[in-house]
């Protein structure tokens, strides 16, 4: 029966986007960080991003993080100027104590920029926390 179905919540597991420089081409960019806020690392963890707006769309990018420690964090991706003018998806799965946990994270278009930023936990530098 359905009801008899667990369905675990993922707690204290956050994505941000943080502006930080790049000593390799000598500018800043946003980069997508995944934020494990838990006391236990999260394993097998994939993360299946997007871009997307009524008529437009990115393609479809599927990163496997592996496993993220307890209080830590890891780079997803370099998100592009253009990008942050549609709605960005973050769909996140990933094991801790052998259940498997998924969450959606979205950032609305146009909603990462300089006056949205504000200190992040773990990371400790400034940046944006996906809804």
């Amino acid at each position: 029966m359905k009801k008899d179905i667990e369905i675990p919540i993922a707690k204290d597991v956050h994505v941000a986007i943080i502006h930080e420089w790049n000593d390799e081409f000598l500018s800043k960019d946003w980069n997508a960080y995944i934020i494990n806020g838990r006391s236990t690392p999260i394993e097998m963890v994939l993360v299946v991003s997007k871009g997307f707006e009524a008529d437009r769309k990115t393609s479809t990018m599927r990163h496997g993080i592996g496993s993220v420690g307890p209080k830590s964090f890891k780079r997803i991706e370099l998100v592009q100027e253009d990008v942050l003018g549609l709605n960005n998806e973050f769909f996140v799965t990933f094991f801790a104590g052998n259940k498997l946990y998924e969450r959606r994270f979205v950032f609305p278009k146009n909603s990462v920029k300089q006056s949205a930023i504000k200190p992040i936990p773990i990371i400790e530098r400034d940046g944006i926390l996906a809804k």
